[in-house]
């Protein structure tokens, strides 16, 4: 029987959503081993002068617990 664990990430990207999601799966892999998927529960941009200047996500990652 399988055990599987979510945590909750924040991440952000000056470029867009997608390396926002990409970079906050990949820093949580650095630590957390057995990753199997990814939600992305939010979504938020920070704007300066009209424009987007940050995008930033929550993401809920699961991982299998050994």
């Amino acid at each position: 029987m399988a055990i599987a664990k979510v945590i909750e990430v924040i991440s952000s990207s000056t470029t867009g959503f997608e390396d926002a999601v990409s970079s906050g799966i990949s820093k949580a892999a650095e630590t957390v081993d057995n990753i199997e998927g990814a939600w992305v529960k939010d979504t938020k941009v920070t704007v300066s002068d009209g424009k987007i200047s940050e995008w930033r996500v929550i993401l809920s990652i699961t991982f299998i617990v050994k």
